[in-house]
């Protein structure tokens, strides 16, 4: 059974559908690869591309795209309401199948040191942290790009890989490896920041919310509403019929409705399994019991 390891690449660029075209390509150009999704967003100014593969095969992936969005993007002139401090902003790699941790750390650390090569500081994160202190990438991210220039004069962060210096095109990157998680969005029925910002908190572990879970509020200018974005870094523990169920509860002590929400990526069909069990209230479910599940091998 092949091996699958998938990398979930962030870039900081969402409205330039040009540049977005050529960015995408030299990913697309990469032999042996499935690009699963590419999620545009203009509000957040960021594109993430997914992909799976052979572990080398994810590797040259990794590397062609961030060649190509390290020359197209300059973060001196970027703006958007996600949280960002790169270029090439984040990109965990996540075992699928048939791929140890240990496989997929060295995968992480020649991609580093690929971009370190390229003239831009990396950071590892999550299980490829080297320091107790750069586990968490919302750590990592303090002050975003702006707190760069004032950062890369403190020893505490010289980088992993690649210069301890302020490169003000490229800013810096995050690398890694993770967990599966769910990038999980509920979108408001107001234009009060302060609201979903408000709500964010409540959810956020680190501020005393639900334990897997990481959110903010933003504004979405082009629809006139704001957004619960978060992160759940564990759906096992964390399911999202619970973080549903939780965001509408505060959503409505605010008496404010939700619009829609969004999935940013693909997602383990395990992350599902909950969602039938609430939604459907189904006592007894077997993921067997999908069809398709036998066709995976």
């Amino acid at each position: 059974m092949a091996k699958i390891l998938l990398c979930e690449l962030n870039v900081s660029e969402g409205r330039d559908e040009a540049k977005i075209q050529r960015i995408t390509e030299a990913l697309t150009s990469t032999p042996n690869i499935t690009v699963m999704d590419i999620d545009s967003d203009a509000d957040h100014n960021r594109s993430v591309y997914t992909w799976i593969g052979e572990p080398e095969d994810v590797l040259a992936g990794a590397m062609n795209i961030t060649k190509q969005a390290v020359a197209e993007v300059d973060m001196s002139q970027h703006h958007g309401s996600h949280p960002r401090q790169g270029a090439v902003d984040v990109v965990p790699f996540v075992p699928v199948r048939n791929v140890e941790k240990e496989e997929a750390l060295e995968i992480a650390r020649r991609y580093g040191k690929f971009l370190g090569g390229l003239g831009v500081p990396v950071y590892y994160y999550e299980d490829a942290a080297t320091k107790p202190s750069r586990q968490n990438l919302v750590d990592i991210r303090k002050g975003q790009y702006e707190a760069l220039s004032e950062k890369m004069q403190n020893e505490e962060w010289r980088p992993d890989e690649g210069p301890f210096a302020f490169v003000p095109k490229s800013g810096v990157t995050v690398t890694g490896v993770r967990f599966p998680l769910v990038a999980y969005n509920v979108n408001l029925r107001t234009d009060d920041l302060e609201i979903a910002k408000a709500i964010a908190k409540r959810m956020r572990f680190s501020t005393g919310g639900l334990r897997y879970c990481r959110a903010i509020g933003l504004a979405l200018e082009e629809r006139g509403m704001v957004q619960v974005s978060m992160n759940l870094t564990n759906f096992e523990k964390t399911p999202i019929p619970v973080v549903y169920d939780l965001i509408k509860s505060l959503a409505d002590s605010y008496g404010v409705g939700i619009a829609d929400a969004e999935l940013v990526g693909p997602l383990p069909l395990a992350a599902l399994e909950e969602v039938i069990r609430h939604s459907l209230r189904v006592r007894k479910f077997d993921m067997n019991q999908i069809i398709e599940t036998h066709l995976l091998g």
